[in-house]
């Protein structure tokens, strides 16, 4: 019998959840079969079967949150039974949902009023539950509207204020018409139309980066650093490679990252990190990239940066950064980085400050590079491509005069690339 259980995909990963099965209860699966999805604090990845044998036991439903090591579902042979603990239907964590569900609606003798069951959901025997904002249904009640009246416009369908004043304003148009003799009545009391706050959960990927930035920012005491750099002498030899070989874009960012092994290299204080009072000097440079995603911002790593060719580290990145956009990234991809680099040129950012991603010691927040007018020791004025970044430091490791020389050697490098090939 084997056991298949939420994996720890990472030192930090304290729970996942189950997306979807890919099997089902009763199938047959062979060692190595891929059988459901998890989904960790930054990618969905498969699960497969430690074994060969019949799937049986599932206790977890798709789109539950549950603890590592909790057991989703065994693998028997012919002969074995389920443990004890796993007979009948067990319980499962409840999926995680922006919705609340549907209470069963109670069968009464006689229709409660409108008033008293205004604040509670419209649930009734046989029919779907309607949607509709507390605001909206205190509203109605007020009114003695019914619900059903109203086409809802927020989202998934939602009946929001908007939608009954709107349906009140339309049977005030319609009353003169159809009303036989009119009786003087009070004119309703006027209703302030007033916003309504939308309330959206952060996805796993958020709520993660809310956690970890805020423990950096808050343990880690940071200081910045912030140079500029002539790109003119980088961004033409960017060109002839491009020109040479235009299977394979070598972007900005490849430059950088590549620049940085080799200055990280010269300064391995930089490279290391902080653990329990000590300064740990890793086995190599491994450089992580942000990546911007839509459920959030990941950090893909790319390994032993020290020994690789830019060719290399330009393909590598261009295949970290699709696997991110597709979710298909690997625990091993996003652990172990040993310095980072932010870039937002692309978006037209001149300059910014970044928070470190330990266990890094420092990270790198790149500008956009901009033609700018330059001022040579003859006096002359000359137009040349500048792009700043600015160093976030861990004191407890970096002092300001090591963070200075490090941005020293990466400047050098990158006004005189054929240092970095």
């Amino acid at each position: 019998m084997h056991t298949i259980t939420m994996p720890k995909m990472g030192d930090a990963m304290e729970e996942g959840t189950l997306v979807r099965w890919l099997k089902n209860e009763g199938d047959t699966v062979n060692e190595g079969e891929p059988i459901a999805e998890i989904a960790t604090d930054k990618a969905t990845v498969e699960i497969e079967a430690p074994g060969s044998g019949v799937l049986k036991g599932i206790s977890v439903q798709e789109g539950a949150v549950v603890p590592v090591n909790t057991p989703l579902a065994y693998i028997l042979q012919e002969g074995e039974s389920l443990p004890s603990q796993a007979d009948g239907k067990a319980t499962a964590a409840a999926p995680a949902s922006t919705e609340t569900p549907a209470a069963a609606a109670t069968p009464v003798s006689t229709p409660a009023p409108v008033a008293a069951t205004a604040a509670a959901p419209a649930a009734r025997d046989g029919e779907e539950r309607i949607l509709a904002s507390p605001l909206a249904r205190k509203i109605a009640a007020e009114h003695g509207i019914d619900l059903r009246s109203i086409q809802g416009t927020g989202p998934k369908g939602r009946i929001v204020e908007r939608d009954v004043l709107a349906f009140i304003e339309s049977q005030k148009a319609v009353a003169p018409a159809l009303a036989v003799a009119p009786t003087p009545t009070p004119a309703p009391a006027s209703i302030p139309v007033a916003t309504e706050e939308r309330v959206e959960p952060l996805n796993r990927l958020r709520q993660i980066t809310a956690q970890r930035t805020t423990e950096a920012h808050q343990t880690i005491p940071h200081f910045y650093l912030t140079m500029e750099i002539d790109m003119e002498n980088a961004l033409a030899l960017r060109q002839q490679l491009n020109q040479l070989d235009e299977s394979l874009r070598v972007s900005v960012n490849d430059l950088i990252v590549k620049a940085c092994a080799v200055a990280l290299e010269k300064h391995s204080v930089v490279n290391a990190r902080y653990q329990n009072g000590q300064l740990v000097y890793p086995d190599g440079v491994h450089i992580g990239i942000a990546i911007a995603v839509e459920q959030g911002l990941l950090v893909a790593v790319l390994k032993h940066c020290e020994g690789k060719s830019l060719r290399c580290i330009a393909q590598e990145s261009q295949t970290l950064i699709q696997k991110a956009r597709d979710g298909k990234l690997l625990p091993d991809e996003m652990t172990g980085n040993t310095f980072t680099v932010s870039n937002l040129g692309m978006f037209g950012i001149e300059q910014f400050t970044a928070i470190i991603n330990p266990p890094a010691s420092a990270i790198l927040a790149v500008g956009a590079t901009k033609r700018v007018a330059v001022i040579g020791d003859d006096g002359s004025i000359t137009p040349r491509q500048r792009m700043k970044v600015t160093l976030s430091c861990d004191h407890r490791v970096i002092d300001g005069a090591v963070g200075a020389q490090f941005l020293q050697t990466l400047k050098q490098i990158l006004e005189n690339p054929l240092l970095m090939l």
